[in-house]
């Protein structure tokens, strides 16, 4: 009888671990959930007089299975019917859980090997920054760190957001999000 209640205690104990585990989450030392966003992160064109930087972004306690990362900004306020993709880079390895500010620079060379940034709606490779029009109520910025089932996706620096989004979609096991504001 009582190897049958330890026994039992124990799963329940090992069931109850599991179940406590650390959630998937995302922070940054450049921006806060909710919070206006920063003028070095807007874009440097469109009317807007931005930095253009990408904001450091860090990720921990990935599900299990992960095999790679993915890091995307979209705006889904932006008067297109569909969004506007600021920033998309995929094949960050499973051992990277962040990427320092100005990772998004087109030219940057600190992107971890093998990821790939795709083509933003400005029309480059590499992170845009905020830009809504102005006028408009301030605009949702959603930086997105996906954990993937598979080690790349196939994608080139031609890529739109829309492709990586669906490829995204294919493959997440799981995803999270800071979203910051911004307006003019």
């Amino acid at each position: 009888m009582k190897t049958g209640i330890r026994m039992a205690v124990a799963m329940v104990a090992a069931v109850s671990s599991g179940a406590m585990a650390a959630p998937f989450s995302v922070s940054s030392e450049d921006m806060h959930d909710g919070q206006a966003l920063a003028r070095k992160h807007w874009f440097a064109g469109f009317g807007c007089t931005g930095g253009n930087v990408s904001p450091q972004l860090a990720w921990k306690n990935a599900p299990a299975g992960t095999r790679s990362f993915a890091v995307t900004v979209r705006d889904p306020d932006a008067p297109t019917g569909s969004g506007w993709w600021h920033w998309t880079v995929v094949n960050i390895a499973s051992s990277v859980f962040s990427l320092p500010a100005g990772a998004g620079d087109k030219n940057s060379a600190t992107l971890p090997g093998g990821a790939v940034q795709g083509r933003n709606d400005f029309g480059y490779a590499g992170f845009g920054g905020a830009c809504p029009p102005a006028g408009d109520k301030p605009h949702r910025y959603r930086f997105t760190v996906w954990a993937l089932d598979v080690p790349t996706l196939p994608v080139d620096a031609g890529a739109s957001g829309a492709l990586v989004g669906y490829l995204l979609h294919s493959h997440a096991l799981a995803s999270v999000q800071l979203t910051a504001m911004a307006g003019r």
